[in-house]
């Protein structure tokens, strides 16, 4: 059996977001809501958020894959080149603790995050509740 590959999204590959179904469809195995902590920026300019280290809660979803490949998928996406120097990489994949909405542990998976100098490079608009989608970018950021 395959050890799942499981990834925190909080962005356009959430459920319902545009590059889910491009790039998940026929890959996610299991997607439930979670929580992970740092800081959620809306990149105005880019049109996607970046989410930095930090301490607040951000919503998501925790994606569960059965192909390891998916993780080039989800790399080329976000620009992140493991044989890279971190500075040209747009983002980093890194290992992060989840929790579930009612704060139990769903234990370390993969998360995608930026630098905050990038952000702030990028005009970043910080998002102190913690909650990205689309809708809320453009009702509310545009």
């Amino acid at each position: 059996m395959t050890e799942l590959i499981r990834v925190f999204v909080y962005g356009t590959l959430q459920p319902g977001e545009k590059f889910h179904q491009p790039y998940c469809n026929g890959w996610v195995v299991a997607a439930e809501p979670a929580r992970a902590k740092g800081q959620l920026y809306h990149l105005r300019s880019l049109g996607y958020p970046g989410l930095a280290a930090g301490e607040d809660i951000i919503s998501g979803s925790l994606l569960s894959f059965d192909r390891p490949a998916i993780l080039e998928r989800l790399d080329e996406l976000e620009e992140y080149n493991p044989s890279r120097n971190a500075s040209q990489n747009l983002y980093q994949r890194e290992r992060t603790i989840v929790f579930k909405p009612n704060g139990a542990e769903l234990g370390e998976v993969w998360i995608y995050r930026m630098a905050l100098s990038r952000i702030q490079a990028l005009g970043g608009i910080y998002l102190p509740e913690g909650r990205w989608s689309d809708a809320i970018a453009f009702n509310k950021l545009t």
